[in-house]
């Protein structure tokens, strides 16, 4: 149970913040994006944009691959996303 708790508070940690809330709710259906993308998404730099980046991928909540110069990233598990549209869906209605 301790290690069930402790997965749980890391997952509520990626999601405390907004700029994190707005990356994951950018690639919950699957996608997979680049870091410059990710960084119009929030309306940052990428230094920015990089930096949450790095904190989701620490906590394990993203996967990331390299092509080329430019970093892709997407959800780790797409229970993160599944999680996310359904607070959203309680909070819209």
């Amino acid at each position: 149970m301790d290690e069930a708790l402790e997965e749980t508070k890391i997952l509520f940690t990626a999601l405390a913040d907004k700029s994190r809330l707005k990356i994951l709710h950018a690639l919950k259906d699957g996608k997979e994006m680049c870091v410059c993308d990710l960084a119009d998404v929030l309306s940052v730099q990428v230094s920015v944009a990089s930096h949450h980046l790095r904190k989701l991928r620490d906590l394990k909540v993203l996967k990331y691959r390299n092509d080329g110069k430019l970093v892709y990233y997407s959800l780790r598990d797409q229970f993160v996303g599944k999680i996310l549209d359904l607070v959203l869906q309680q909070i819209v209605h």
